[in-house]
């Protein structure tokens, strides 16, 4: 069994969420908190939209939850939480246009509007008028999207490890020079270059396996999408102005140790939303529902139980 402490703050006065999180950690140790829930098993079917197949994965009965995979992943990075769905939730992971097993190119090139269109595409296959939905990274970038496209469709919102804001000169400079590296080397390479930014060193030394996990995610991307989804990323807008229209009760999670998308913002971004929540995951990077997968379930557990 493996104990995480999680950290929930609403926004307030007092101290920041990461020194709420640093001293309760200190005060209440490594195995303050454990999580027993029962495995479920996954099922992984095929939906035909608009002359594309889309796989998505999926597990449990009941309200159904979306969740968005991070860039360049793919639905196969939510295996923990489909593992661990609460009783009465249906969890769904859809591949994106370009990643995943199916992975064709010339399917790969997407806005993220498009990429926000075939989940709502697939909804409506599925035959799913509103759901929690949200995702990691990338996905959130996606959530935010098909917020702006189709608000009703939200009954909740997680936001995991991403941010709202556009990527300041610094990390477009850094995603074109990813785009270099994908045209010129291929997938392999962008796994090499990404691994250190995804993973945070605690969970890197803890589990020196997750690397490889994730690796053989990348490397299954098609280097189109990889090349489409920067360009995606890129072209984004400022989510920002959305932050105060989002009336539906939204979980924000981020690892004490993401470096791309920090607690700092995190924090900020669940500031503007006002039936929200932040939880702070200690000693975990970017890729926060693979580094600590009872933590994330916990703490996505606990927000589908509450009355936000």
């Amino acid at each position: 069994m493996s104990f995480f402490l999680v950290i929930i703050s609403s926004c307030s006065r007092g101290p920041t969420p990461l020194a709420l999180a640093r001293r309760l950690r200190a005060s209440l140790g490594p195995q303050a908190l454990s999580l027993a829930m029962i495995v479920h098993m996954i099922r992984e079917s095929r939906a035909r939209i608009d002359g594309r197949t889309i796989r998505y994965l999926d597990s449990g009965s009941g309200w159904p939850v979306v969740l968005l995979h991070a860039f360049p992943l793919n639905a196969d990075m939510w295996r923990p939480q489909l593992e661990r769905v609460p009783e009465g939730w249906w969890f769904i992971a859809p591949d994106m246009r370009g990643f995943g097993p199916d992975a064709v190119d010339q399917a790969a090139q997407a806005t993220l509007d498009q990429l926000a269109a075939d989940v709502g595409a697939l909804l409506d296959r599925l035959e799913i008028e509103a759901a929690v939905i949200g995702g990691l990274s990338m996905g959130g970038y996606v959530t935010f999207a098909l917020f702006r496209q189709q608000p009703a469709r939200f009954s909740g919102m997680i936001l995991a490890d991403t941010k709202a804001q556009q990527d300041t000169p610094a990390g477009l400079e850094g995603r074109r020079q990813m785009i270099d590296l994908a045209r010129t080397r291929g997938a392999a390479a962008v796994a090499d270059s990404m691994l250190p930014k995804l993973l945070g060193a605690s969970a890197a030394a803890r589990r020196p396996r997750l690397a490889d996990r994730v690796r053989a995610m990348i490397e299954t991307a098609s280097v189109p999408a990889i090349i489409g989804a920067i360009e995606a990323m890129i072209g984004r807008p400022d989510s920002r102005p959305d932050l105060s229209r989002i009336a539906c009760p939204t979980l924000v999670i981020v690892g004490e140790e993401d470096v791309p998308t920090p607690v700092g913002d995190a924090a900020d971004m669940q500031n503007q939303i006002g039936r929200s929540r932040l939880v702070i995951l200690p000693e975990v990077g970017h890729l926060s529902n693979l580094e600590a997968p009872d933590g994330f379930a916990l703490a996505i557990s606990d927000f589908l139980a509450s009355n936000l």
